[in-house]
């Protein structure tokens, strides 16, 4: 693919904009309920990408139309019936592997391209749905968790996990993958509907004894474990988690609780990128947010663009309404700011591999893999 300069792009995008060809996008999102933080994460992403590619196409212009789907699952069926009866073309969005399943269900039956980057769980691509893709995964998540605390050399590990699909599915795998390498690991699961997780932090301290605690859940249950270890101080030596924890808004709103808190980040904040594509996002995310991007909004850029291109090559063919979106989405092989992507024929993206970031002093450092650290791990380390 020839490198075109964004000044280029964008002279050709004015020369062009008379006779641009508006096509409309949906956008299902949580924006209200326990996911609201993530979803609003993705949709700044979402925004940016129609902003860089609205101005760089110059024959076809974006148009996102937006429904909350207030992190529940009935409500994402209902967001996606009422964006395709607005007569989207295709879905991008989407958080929480529960809610994205019945969504991208009910995206499937009326032949709308579903793309996502919140919904881990294997289950989304064993399901046969011809119109769903990702651009992330479990094992991707499992790799960087488990590669971490090889790194470390953590000997046992307490993994608290929600009992939701793709919780439980990715605690397991990395139980299975740990213990396969000789570390003892020791299980507990929680209903994503407490609040009080003192008694399995005290089952950790009192009976586990382990060198480091692993949670896998959402936002609400790491402010919920890591206030219950800042209680009982377990004496451990890393607080370790995954996705929509190493974040700059979990570092803002929570500044008691991150310190030294490891969690799953493409991204080190302040935000470093090199690429013309990594500059244009970050560009465009500043001058429309007055912040610094974070994963969580790359993420949400990276599967619209793709989107994005997918759907320009079929309208270019005549093929957008004849399932051309799904055909070109199955062709795209490119570099992107997340890695290699392509889709397989189950819609899932085979080269994903995640990295480990750490919250330290305000920051979020990149730690895992070596390669592409910005910083040096603190361990043994924790926010009390």
């Amino acid at each position: 693919m020839k490198k075109i300069g964004l000044a280029a792009l964008v002279a050709s995008a004015c020369s062009f904009g008379a006779s641009a060809e508006e096509i409309k996008v949906g956008a299902e999102l949580p924006l209200t309920g326990s996911l609201a933080r993530v979803g609003a994460g993705m949709q700044e992403g979402i925004m940016v990408a129609a902003e860089v590619f609205n101005k760089t196409n110059g024959k076809h212009t974006i148009k996102i139309v937006t429904i909350d789907d207030e992190s529940a699952p009935a409500k994402a069926i209902a967001a996606v019936e009422k964006l395709a009866s607005d007569g989207v073309v295709a879905i991008t969005g989407g958080y929480g592997s529960n809610n994205i399943s019945p969504a991208s269900d009910a995206a499937n039956k009326l032949g709308l391209v579903y793309i996502t980057s919140g919904g881990v769980d294997d289950a989304l691509v064993a399901a046969g749905r011809k119109n769903f893709f990702r651009i992330n995964n479990s094992a991707g998540y499992e790799k960087a968790m488990v590669g971490m605390l090889a790194d470390v050399g953590a000997k046992s590990v307490s993994i608290i996990y929600s009992t939701k699909d793709a919780t439980s599915g990715l605690a397991k795998d990395v139980e299975k993958t740990l213990a396969a390498k000789g570390v003892k690991v020791s299980m507990h699961s929680f209903d994503p509907a407490i609040t009080d997780f003192k008694p399995i932090i005290n089952k950790v301290k009192l009976q586990d004894k382990s060198e480091v605690i692993a949670m896998v859940g959402y936002e609400n249950d790491y402010v919920g474990i890591l206030r219950a270890a800042r209680v009982l101080k377990p004496a451990v030596k890393a607080m370790v988690g995954v996705w929509s924890l190493a974040t700059p808004k979990m570092a803002a709103d929570f500044p008691d609780l991150m310190p030294n808190v490891y969690g799953t980040a493409l991204l080190p904040f302040p935000a470093e990128f090199k690429t013309a594509d990594g500059k244009a996002f970050a560009d465009t995310y500043k001058a429309l947010y007055k912040k610094e991007p974070d994963y969580l909004g790359q993420f949400g850029y990276v599967q619209s663009m793709l989107l994005f291109e997918a759907i320009a090559r079929a309208a270019d063919k005549g093929t957008l309404k004849k399932g051309g979106v799904a055909e070109e989405m199955r062709k795209t092989d490119r570099e992107t700011l997340i890695g290699r992507v392509q889709f397989g024929a189950n819609g899932d993206n085979p080269n994903f591999v995640h990295r480990m970031g750490q919250h330290q002093d305000k920051k979020i450092v990149i730690v895992w893999p070596k390669e592409t650290a910005t910083g040096k791990m603190a361990y043994p380390a924790t926010p009390w």
